[in-house]
This record gives structure tokens, C-alpha cells and sequence, in this order.
């Protein structure tokens, strides 16, 4: 028969390996990847010895200290989802830079519609054209 402290253990553990497999296969990136296992490391830890909550609400006030976990639980994903956010309007921004850019470049070097190339934008002819 397992326990909770050896259940919430092993699951930690799991998800550390999970993470360090993504970043391994590079579809999880650092940043990101220390989060994660910095949350795979505390469910592991928290799990193991979950006095530690007993002590944690006793110095924070909370009644109940099962609660503290919930509690601590939705801060840290409300301030990923913040961090999520402020990355994708990073991005966003980023993106947005390099169409404005690529369109100041197509406007001063028109791309050829017809198939053939597009005129020198220096005003030299080609050889080809010429003879």
C-alpha cells in the first residue's frame, strides 16, 4: 500500500524526468525548463515531508494547513500564466517589427510578379538584356 508522502514523491520525480526529457528532445527551453523542475523539486520535496506545511501555516496564519498548498499552488500559476503572457506580447511585438521591416523592404525592392527578376534598384541593366 503506497502513502501520499511516496505517491506525491514519485510523482515529483516523474515530472522532473518528464522535463529534463523535453529539454533533452528541445522542445522544452531553459527558462522554461527551470520552472518546471523547480515545481517537479517542490512537489517532490512537499510530498516527502509534508510537515513542512504544518510548520509553513502555522507561521503564515492559515487554520488548515492542506489549504497552504492550494493556496501556493494558484500563485505560482497565476504568475506563469503572467509570465506566459508578458513572453507572447514580447513576441508579438517582435513579430510585428520584422513585418513592418520586410515591408519597407519589399517597398523599396518590389518582388517580380511576372517570373522575371526584379529590376536592379541600382540602375544597372542586365547583362542578358543588353545583347
Amino acid at each position: 500500500m503506497l502513502t501520499y508522502q511516496i505517491t506525491s514523491t514519485v510523482l515529483g520525480i516523474a515530472l522532473a524526468v518528464v522535463i529534463l526529457w523535453l529539454v533533452r528532445r528541445d522542445h522544452l527551453h531553459g527558462p522554461y525548463a527551470m520552472w518546471w523542475v523547480g515545481a517537479a523539486l517542490a512537489v517532490a520535496v512537499l510530498g516527502s515531508f509534508p510537515r513542512v506545511f504544518d510548520v509553513l501555516a502555522g507561521y503564515l496564519g492559515v487554520s488548515y494547513p492542506p489549504i497552504l498548498a492550494l493556496i501556493l499552488a494558484f500563485a505560482l500559476l497565476m504568475i506563469k500564466i503572467l509570465t506566459m503572457d508578458l513572453e507572447r506580447s514580447r513576441q508579438e511585438r517582435h513579430i510585428r517589427r520584422l513585418a513592418q521591416r520586410l515591408a519597407m523592404l519589399e517597398a523599396r525592392h518590389p518582388p517580380a510578379c511576372d517570373g522575371r527578376p526584379a529590376p536592379d534598384p541600382r540602375g544597372e541593366a542586365d547583362p542578358d538584356e543588353i545583347g
